[in-house]
């Protein structure tokens, strides 16, 4: 039996047409090293010429626009017919030679980002990027050892227009995951791609003109190395240090400028920060020398060479970058529960001795605890002075119950606490559920910090954890007696600037709020639910109308039938008075006009100039972009 044969394979051919009616091109012309450069004019007539060596006087006609040329970088974008796309991109691709010198074109990929720090719209900017910045972005970032969605590279077929949308999908999610990861986001790397115009500054540099100024009244100290990036802060730079009689020891030098929480007076702040160096506690780690001035600070600590808190649960050496550090530790374990106990106890009882100090903190966070033996020492009193930002201040910002620095604290003692626990951060907060501990005691302590109810409730104080059953039974072993005196005047000083420091987050707390109910709203409105039942309420609306006005209509119309019959004589009227209007046009008139949500962004009802809004922002790349102000 004869085996039936396959039918022939079928092929359908599919011409899609553009429905824009220009395409943009964006072309730089390379050119050899010296050489007149071409103005704008001469750049025109380059490109006219390209056509009429390629098509003829026919391609010469064709309609090409020179929107914007640089004669700096020699880049234009040109305008060109959809019909004629094919003949230009051909015409400078083949162009050769420009008066007797080599020269090419390049066409330029290029996507704009829209870039929103915060909840404010008003607070956006737009950047273009190329494929090959956001590629080396990407190897810049392979020291985080995260795996990273960026879009694969693709030689032949990469200025097809389904290739382009979906790279743009690709580079979206890349953008995505950056900027919800909470390390990532702030490292500078992905701030200086995002907000190139406020992350321009090398404060490396600037940090070494300060310090130098310093050592010329102090001959005493010699900078050893940077130490590059071991900290996830911009402007704040560390150096290792040595005393020229000592040059075994090893010491710290931290340099910060202020932020946006910095409050007290320049004469208060020098101050304040002279006096670190005389805080003396057994969990605060010692400060050797500190000064200030108007512009930023300067404090040195010896160097420890086991490093901190975080560095022990990561496995992880001081000396590194921050990013290859934390980002994807290679082992996730937890400590073990006495350890977790007693370093939890350390850590409450010098929050608690600078609560009753009046000395704000806000700056709690793995990093910044010293290990010191089996003792936890606090880091970073300054920050406070300085008015830098918390580490964890994008989280507990969200929360309106979270709004004192004794909340804020206990907040990022619950970070610190399961991170000590699991050997990681918590994915999200709140912590819906938290997985097997230790003990169950942690759970709890954890369950009243970090979870959805405890959010909406308000953080436990500092006494009340202590007297949790996880604290409460743990012994500490050290002696040394708590000193750290503040004069009266400084004390007032503080106060009022803890004040001011929570008044600021209430207020952030009030506009993120405010700005998650606009969205909810725009997001119900714009569901295909409400669509359905704002239709059905409108046509509804439409036939009542159209039936009242006819009813009117008819008994008008009966009535004047009436009145001619009887020989009444109907009321007089003006003939340049108004008619009034239609119960079906007051209705018109008094609905109210629901805006339509295209993705994040609020818009007025479909017309031609949001349509063309829409197909333009499709082209973009968007990204809500939310940092710190560092």
């Amino acid at each position: 039996m004869a085996r039936a044969e396959p039918p022939a394979a079928t092929f359908e051919r599919r011409v899609l047409r553009s429905a824009a009616e220009h395409h943009y091109l964006r072309v730089r012309l390379e050119l050899p090293d010296g050489g007149a450069r071409p103005s704008v004019a001469q750049f025109k007539q380059l490109v006219v010429s390209a056509l009429r060596e390629l098509h003829g006087e026919v391609g010469a006609a064709l309609p090409v626009d020179v929107l914007t040329y640089e004669e700096k970088t020699l880049s234009a974008i040109l305008r060109v017919v959809s019909s004629g796309l094919v003949k230009l991109w051909s015409a400078l691709t083949l162009l050769g030679f420009y008066q007797n010198r080599r020269c090419a074109f390049r066409v330029l990929q290029e996507y704009i980002i829209r870039v929103q720090r915060g909840v404010s719209a008003e607070n956006s900017w737009q950047i273009v990027r190329r494929y090959s910045d956001f590629d080396l972005l990407n190897n810049s970032l392979q020291i985080s050892t995260l795996s990273l969605p960026l879009p694969p590279k693709k030689l032949i077929g990469n200025m097809e227009r389904e290739f382009i949308a979906e790279r743009q999908k690709g580079l979206q999610a890349y953008l995505d995951v950056i900027t919800t990861h909470h390390i990532l986001s702030n490292c500078e790397l992905v701030k200086k791609f995002l907000d190139p115009n406020s992350y321009s500054v090398n404060y490396t540099e600037i940090a070494l003109q300060h310090v130098s100024m310093f050592f010329r009244s102090e001959p005493k100290w010699e900078v050893v190395e940077p130490l590059k990036d071991i900290g996830w802060r911009i402007r704040k730079k560390y150096f290792l240090m040595k005393i020229k009689n000592q040059p075994k020891e090893r010491l710290m030098l931290s340099w910060a400028d202020p932020g946006p929480d910095k409050y007290l007076s320049d004469k208060d702040l020098q101050y304040a920060v002279k006096l670190l160096s005389s805080c003396s506690h057994p969990y605060i780690y010692k400060i050797t020398f500190a000064t200030a001035n108007e512009s930023s600070a300067l404090v040195i600590r010896p160097f420890s060479e086991k490093g901190t808190l975080k560095d022990l649960i990561y496995k992880a050496k001081p000396k590194d970058p921050f990013l290859k550090k934390y980002c994807n530790p290679k082992k996730i374990q937890g400590l073990e529960l006495q350890q977790i106990k007693t370093y939890g106890r350390q850590i409450l009882e010098v929050l608690k001795f600078l609560h009753e100090k009046g000395f704000p903190y806000g700056h709690l966070h793995s990093a910044n605890v010293m290990l010191d033996g089996d003792t936890c020492k606090l880091l970073d009193l300054e920050n406070s002075l300085l008015g830098l930002p918390s580490f964890y201040r994008s989280y507990f910002s969200q929360f309106r119950k979270i709004n004192t620095l004794e909340g804020v604290d206990v907040h990022c003692f619950g970070h610190l606490l399961y991170e000590m626990t699991y050997g990681r951060p918590p994915d999200t907060i709140p912590v819906d559920s938290f997985p097997p501990a230790p003990s169950v005691f942690v759970v709890s302590v954890l369950e009243s910090i970090l979870t959805c109810e405890a959010m909406k409730n308000g953080m436990p104080t500092v006494s009340r954890l202590l007297q949790m059953p996880l604290f409460s039974d743990v012994l500490l072993t050290n002696s040394e007696k708590p000193q750290f005196k503040i004069p009266t005047k400084l004390k007032e000083a503080l106060k009022t600037s803890k004040e001011c420091i929570e008044k600021r987050l209430t207020e952030e707390q009030k506009l993120i709020h405010q700005h998650r109910r606009l969205t909810r709203a725009q997001s119900h409105h714009g569901s295909e639910e409400e669509k359905k039942k704002r239709k059905i309420l409108a046509r509804k609306k439409s036939k009542r109308s159209a039936y009242e006005s006819g009813e009117e209509h008819s008994a008008k119309y009966s009535n004047s039938n009436n009145s001619a019959g009887s020989g009444a004589s109907s009321p007089l009227t003006s003939p340049s008075s108004p008619t009034p209007p239609s119960t079906a046009e007051y209705v018109r008139q008094d609905r109210p006009i629901i805006p339509h949500i295209a993705g994040d962004r609020l818009q007025m009802p479909p017309s031609r100039a949001c349509l063309v809004e829409r197909q333009a922002v499709t082209s973009e790349a968007f990204c809500f972009y939310s940092c710190l102000d560092l």
